[in-house]
């Protein structure tokens, strides 16, 4: 008798746990479904087009080497993972930067170096940065970037559509709270010009224009002029800056030499 009240009760305990399963898993599939069927809201289709008008899926593979500023640099994508690398030969040291998943390591001459970890940011976010740059729009896609539809604008006779982007503190970077306009043009899907502020340094505020566009391997690549105006000048008064001279040329962003590995 007392085996079978004991028989009884595991059977009992069982069934509750694999009901009490059986729920978890249901509401997991629930959310999971609810989360798929959400829209995609303006700005979030918006940039996906634009990605897909300047390589799309290839990101996910690519491959690719260039130039900037006497610098080689080097980023080759896996899915999820990716590896960034730079050199540099100086005097007699060949310097090497290599990022694999957010984990910085220089070489001097093929000798790890041991850095403190300010130093290892700060190097990271560079090469980071450089990338980053080079690649756009493609890490628009960043679970950490915040998108926004601003409006809809004409520069120089073109229409675009302007999204407002601002980032995360978790995976944002150490400049999460700097702020960014995209203006993609509404016919060819390109991002041809992008606007940002930043709080560093006492903070300042630049405007890009793209030029000497080209396709390489079925990736786009760009090369930019890059515009400064006043500490706090809004960034959707750049355009209207821009179109009557009002902005002063700081440098050109060149990337050159770009070659699919």
């Amino acid at each position: 008798m007392k085996k079978s009240i004991l028989t009884l009760c595991v059977l009992a305990a069982v069934t509750i746990s694999c009901n009490s399963k059986k729920e978890n898993q249901d509401e997991i599939v629930k959310k999971e479904t609810t989360e798929m069927a959400k829209p995609l809201s303006k700005a979030d289709s918006i940039i996906n087009t634009a990605i897909k008008a300047h390589g799309g899926e290839l990101y996910a593979k690519a491959d690719y080497s260039f130039t900037f500023r006497d610098k080689k640099y080097r980023f080759k994508n896996d899915g999820n993972n990716y590896e960034y690398s730079s050199e540099v030969q100086k005097g007699d040291s060949l310097i090497k930067d290599v990022m694999i998943n957010s984990d910085f390591t220089r070489y001097i001459n093929s000798q790890k170096q041991n850095l403190t970890a300010e130093d290892g940011g700060k190097y990271g976010e560079s090469l980071n940065s450089v990338i980053y740059f080079a690649t756009l729009p493609y890490k628009l896609q960043d679970p950490s970037v915040h998108k926004k539809y601003v409006e809809e604008t004409t520069i120089k006779g073109k229409k675009y559509d302007v999204i407002e982007v601002t980032f995360g503190q978790d995976g944002g970077g150490k400049d999460f709270d700097d702020q960014y306009q995209y203006w993609i043009n509404k016919e060819t899907h390109l991002m041809d010009y992008f606007a940002y502020n930043y709080q560093v340094n006492e903070g300042g505020v630049r405007f890009r224009a793209a030029f000497n566009t080209r396709v390489v391997d079925g990736v786009t690549f760009q090369d930019y002029i890059n515009y400064e105006a006043p500490v706090k000048t809004p960034l959707k008064d750049l355009p209207a800056l821009y179109e009557q001279g009002k902005l002063k040329e700081a440098s050109k962003i060149l990337t050159e030499n770009v070659v699919a590995n």
